[in-house]
């Protein structure tokens, strides 16, 4: 019996996964959109622990390499990235071996994944699960 009376659970309750520094407004808004909607949020705080290849992976999968990269981070720009014509799979490698050149926030709330602020994306998420 569920606490409203019905027989069973009809919806899990939703949870989000934010990948980003503590520090960082961007985070923070993402943080702030889904605590809002009464969504249980988990920090992953990049600075203290890396995303491990495999989360990243699972985000190169759902979105693509390219998504994934922060072409206007000032490691991007030191690297001198913007001169170099890399395929999805040199991204993907260049992600991996340096996660300092993710766009954050990572989100995953179930099977769904964004990159960067995407306030229209998670609204769309949440309107999808009846939120």
């Amino acid at each position: 019996m569920t606490p409203d009376g019905g027989g069973s659970a009809s919806k899990r309750p939703q949870r989000v996964q934010i990948f980003g520094r503590r520090d960082s407004r961007e985070t923070q808004r993402a943080s702030r959109f889904f605590k809002e909607r009464r969504v249980e949020v988990s920090l992953v705080d990049v600075a203290v622990r890396p995303p491990a290849p495999t989360e990243l992976r699972r985000f190169i999968q759902r979105l693509g390499a390219a998504a994934l990269l922060d072409t206007s981070g000032r490691l991007y720009q030191e690297q001198g990235l913007a001169n170099l014509r890399m395929n999805e799979a040199e991204v993907a490698d260049r992600l991996i071996f340096d996660p300092r050149l993710v766009r954050l926030p990572l989100v995953r709330m179930g099977e769904r994944a964004s990159a960067g602020p995407d306030e229209p994306a998670w609204r769309r998420w949440l309107a999808e699960d009846g939120r």
